[in-house]
């Protein structure tokens, strides 16, 4: 698996844990987790860099690309 992939699946995981938490009435750490994920999207959104890509790309590698 490339490393894009498993950026989105590790995004997806992340707010699901997020989501559980506020079913189980642990705001505090639910909103932390969220926090967390708005503040890379906004980094990755303005300065075009996502630090767990960066890594992600290092060890796994970049997909290829579609023609």
């Amino acid at each position: 698996m490339c490393a894009e992939k498993i950026q989105r699946f590790l995004m997806a995981i992340v707010l699901t844990a997020a989501m559980l938490l506020f079913a189980n009435n642990q705001m505090l750490y639910a909103m932390i987790i969220q926090t967390l994920v708005i503040v890379m999207v906004v980094v990755w959104a303005l300065f075009d860099f996502c630090p767990s890509l960066w890594v992600f790309k290092k060890v796994f590698g970049k997909c290829p690309q579609k023609d």
